[in-house]
């Protein structure tokens, strides 16, 4: 999609501390982080919201998670906790309608989140 922030970086026509990348998955530091680890991570492909997913995307959405828990591992985080988190919308706090995993860690969470 032509103005989407994301499909931008994943085509590398927009800068971004890109920290893994593969076929499907792209995966750069948070311009505005909100944990010392804040890393998003996006499919390739376009879906603006998690309510856009098709019936064939149960595996896209799983290798978000699975490049999540990996780059949480790689950062020393997977022991002690990290979150992922996917918004729906602006009124969960989607900024970029591209759908993308919020990977975070470093400090404690807190629940409710919000």
């Amino acid at each position: 999609m032509e103005n989407c922030l994301f499909c931008k970086i994943c085509a590398k026509t927009l800068p971004a501390a890109i920290v893994h990348e593969d076929g499907e998955t792209v995966a750069f530091e948070d311009s505005n982080p909100q944990a010392p680890m804040h890393v998003l991570v996006v499919p390739r492909q376009h879906i603006a919201t998690l309510n856009d997913l098709g019936s064939g995307d149960e595996a896209l959405v799983g290798k978000l998670f699975r490049v999540g828990a990996q780059i949480a591992r790689e950062r020393g985080f997977s022991e002690r906790g990290w979150r992922g988190v996917m918004n729906c919308n602006r009124e969960s706090g989607q900024t970029v309608f591209h759908v993308h995993l919020h990977v975070l860690g470093g400090r404690a969470m807190r629940w409710p989140p919000g």
